[in-house]
């Protein structure tokens, strides 16, 4: 369990949308972050339905599908659930755990503050979300 702030930090540092943030954004990112657990088979976010929180995969793997069809699969260090909090809209895509799931969740109040606290990320969180949305860049999603 990722208790300390310390510990998220380490996490964060590893996925490449935190990776440069300084010591100081790090934290801030890791006081509004919770460790969250979820069990292989369970949906963690389905498509249509009202986003209120954004994950950063720890561990695990998850299966991204939209409508009938798979897009991909991700693993740690990805993240997912940006779409409908920076947009407002409903989530676009269904994701599935194929194994448990360990993810730092940000609740969409904290997501809030985290974008307007922190320029760069809200920059490349936009970026990929801008991309997934023309369907361009499911890596990043």
């Amino acid at each position: 369990m990722l208790s300390l702030v310390s510990d998220k930090v380490e996490i964060l540092r590893a996925v490449p949308l935190f990776a440069d943030l300084d010591e100081r954004s790090l934290q801030a990112v890791a006081v509004l972050a919770h460790e969250v657990a979820f069990n292989a088979g369970e949906v963690l976010m389905l498509e249509g339905e009202p986003g209120d929180t954004f994950e950063v995969i720890v561990d695990g793997t998850v299966r991204i599908d939209r409508g009938d069809r798979a897009i991909r699969s991700m693993t740690a260090g990805g993240f997912i659930g940006e779409i409908a909090l920076l947009d407002q809209r409903p989530r676009t895509a269904t994701v599935t755990c194929v194994t448990d799931v360990r993810a730092l969740e940000i609740r969409a109040h904290e997501f809030e503050r985290l974008i307007d606290t922190l320029p760069a990320v809200h920059r490349r969180i936009r970026a990929a979300v801008d991309r997934r949305s023309r369907g361009r860049d499911w890596d990043s999603f």
